[in-house]
């Protein structure tokens, strides 16, 4: 089957990139690039698949024009592309037009191919708000510029669903970590400082924050498993996480385990819009796709640094 992955020199993308080329599955990977973090880490993505086979084109979403030199007969488009995060450096025009207009484009590039077996729109528990604590019944109270314009893009995927006009479901991920992670995200930031010998600055309070942190071979153990049911999930939304929780704090602890070194931390004020907690409830998503997240934290990190030491640690 042929199938398109957004966003796919990111993080997580460029993971479900990979394992459905191992599934068998002819993939075409798309990134416009941003340098909202260090293109590098872009580059050195896009050079894995590409050693790899699988191809990656420079296709900015928010063009349409852009989109129209892709052929029209992919079975699945799996949507990871966004502007991410909480960062104060976005302005809101950032998010609305990556995320809201980026999805429009798509879901009109989408109409044209008549063989589309399904939609997967990735989304995230940021729609849920402070707390992200809940079912998919839940109502959504976003509490940043990302979770508002990303839970505009997963209810332009499934307006499309609910019109009949392609199968859709939309999966909202919970604080994914593990190799490939963006440089501003807790643990690479963590593992970076700790081996350069700088202070790690952490907002205040954010210690003991609890988050379901998920290892992101299990989110993509989630992510792939939609295949194949498309009538089971069409038109729905689904958790995929741990429900483990954990602290920020307890996180610090494992990395400075893992390296046998101490990090310094140094307090910087408390960022607007961060959840207090994340606990992924998944009874859904156990229940329509078999899914069991089991990495440990302590084996996910381990995993994550050995990756960040085999790709930027220079002895």
């Amino acid at each position: 089957m042929k199938i398109l992955v957004t966003g796919a020199a990111g993080f997580i993308a460029s993971h479900t990139a990979e394992r459905l080329q191992l599934m068998g599955q002819d993939v075409i990977g798309l990134d416009n690039f941003s340098d909202y973090y260090d293109i590098s880490l872009k580059i050195l993505n896009a050079s894995t698949l590409n050693s790899k086979g699988i191809a990656i084109e420079k296709i900015d979403l928010r063009s349409a024009e852009q989109l129209q030199s892709l052929p029209t007969d992919f079975d699945y488009i799996f949507h990871f592309a966004a502007q991410p995060g909480i960062s104060a450096t976005s302005l809101f025009e950032d998010y609305l037009e990556n995320n809201v207009i980026g999805t429009k484009n798509l879901i009109d590039f989408a109409l044209k191919n008549k063989k589309l077996a399904l939609f997967v729109n990735i989304g995230t528990s940021s729609i849920y708000g402070i707390h992200a604590t809940f079912d998919e019944t839940a109502v959504p109270k976003p509490v940043s510029h990302y979770g508002v314009t990303k839970l505009a893009a997963e209810q332009l995927v499934l307006e499309s669903s609910r019109l009949g006009q392609f199968k859709a479901c939309s999966l909202r991920l919970y604080s994914v970590y593990g190799p490939r992670e963006r440089p501003e995200k807790l643990y690479t930031k963590l593992i970076t400082n700790a081996l350069h010998d700088i202070p790690f600055p952490l907002y205040k309070g954010s210690e003991t924050h609890l988050r379901s942190f998920t290892y992101v071979q299990d989110i993509i153990d989630g992510v792939v498993s939609v295949m194949g049911k498309e009538d089971l999930v069409n038109n729905e939304i689904i958790n995929l996480g741990t429900e483990e929780e954990n602290t920020t704090q307890h996180g610090i602890e494992i990395i400075e385990q893992i390296l046998n070194k101490k990090i310094e931390i140094e307090l910087v004020n408390a960022r607007i819009g961060d959840q207090l907690r994340t606990k992924a409830v998944i009874d859904k998503a156990q229940k329509l796709l078999g899914y069991n997240p089991k990495t440990s934290l302590y084996d996910g990190l381990k995993a994550q640094v050995e990756w960040y030491e085999d790709n930027f640690i220079i002895i």
